[in-house]
């Protein structure tokens, strides 16, 4: 039966697969050319299949999480290298190690979303976030502390990313292309939290300030975390000064400094 519940006509591709173990060892069936093609990872990754590999990593986890019936998201973006409260005296700079009440932060805001969360049975307003340590892992954790779930969108590098303990097994994707990933975090996002971080964080949050200034994506918070931090960091004014954005795209921008502060404007926002 297909899920239509109607009789299917013809084997399931994964019926054929089992089958294909089972034929003789032969020079022909030994031949990569006998494989089947969608169970080739050899052809998968040939450079011409690129298309079909972009189109497989935008739908397994769209499909799983329609699956899962999950509706809306709440992204956390932030710092890989942000440590823990408890380990910041091994932090490898003394800033970062100053950076880990964002950490404190990341956690107690992803608590409080995720038990408002529970109240439609964890489908609405699902944390999100890259499912590595730092400020991912916060987000995570404060799932968990608040018995729900979180989704982290993985990504292969040579360095810094494996999913955290914390995060939710079931909803734990891994990609290789950075644009479809980024995607996935934006398809289903009803606000979009960064925390201190690097040049991935810096990148996420410049994608998602063009694609709102430039009327592809309709607006919604954008909530920095430590207005102090940010401001050192980027010179917002100096940007509508010269011209090269508007004084009303500074209005995409709000700075908060606590959880609390971030879940009011989120509540409060007219979708």
């Amino acid at each position: 039966m297909n899920k239509l519940g109607q009789p299917r006509r013809f084997p399931k591709a994964d019926e054929d697969i089992t089958k294909s173990r089972h034929v003789p060892e032969t020079p022909q069936t030994q031949s990569p050319t006998y494989r089947l093609a969608f169970a080739d990872p050899d052809f998968l990754c040939r450079d011409e299949l690129r298309p079909v590999r972009l189109q497989l990593e935008l739908l397994k986890p769209e499909m799983t999480l329609t699956e899962e019936g999950i509706t809306s998201t709440i992204v956390m973006f932030g710092g890989a290298r942000i440590p823990a409260p408890e380990s910041k005296d091994q932090a490898r700079t003394k800033t970062l190690g100053e950076l880990s009440e964002y950490y404190a932060e990341a956690r107690e805001f992803a608590r409080i979303c995720t038990s408002e969360s529970l109240k439609s049975d964890g489908r609405e307003n699902v944390i999100i976030t890259g499912g590595g340590p730092g400020v991912m892992e916060a987000g995570c954790r404060g799932a968990v502390d608040a018995g729900g779930r979180s989704i982290s969108l993985n990504i292969v590098l040579p360095h810094e990313q494996a999913p955290n303990e914390w995060a939710t097994p079931e909803l734990a994707f891994n990609f290789h292309y950075f644009a479809i990933r980024k995607m996935h975090f934006l398809m289903r996002a009803k606000a979009i939290t960064v925390f201190p971080g690097g040049f991935g964080t810096l990148d996420e949050l410049f994608e998602t300030l063009t694609l709102v200034q430039t009327g592809r994506m309709k607006p919604m918070p954008i909530l920095l975390f430590g207005r102090s931090f940010w401001e050192r960091i980027v010179n917002w004014e100096a940007l509508a000064d010269a011209g090269t954005i508007s004084a009303e795209d500074l209005d995409l921008l709000n700075f908060v400094d606590t959880a609390e502060d971030a879940w009011k404007i989120i509540s409060e926002w007219e979708y």
